[in-house]
């Protein structure tokens, strides 16, 4: 019973994380980038900034 409690704890786990992960490009995404300092953000999230929020 305890490993059954365990592995659905893990699961819903897994499932609430990647709920909460936007996906690029999308709209939310692009909010959450334009609140966070610019000096902060990646390459990748620069160039994908770009492409999917200022050249839609």
């Amino acid at each position: 019973m305890t490993r059954l409690i365990k592995h659905a704890s893990l699961a819903l786990l897994f499932v609430f994380t990647a709920a909460a992960c936007a996906e690029v490009g999308s709209e939310a995404w692009c909010n959450k980038l334009k609140e966070q300092p610019k000096g902060d953000w990646t390459a990748n999230e620069a160039t994908d900034f770009t492409k999917h929020c200022l050249f839609k």
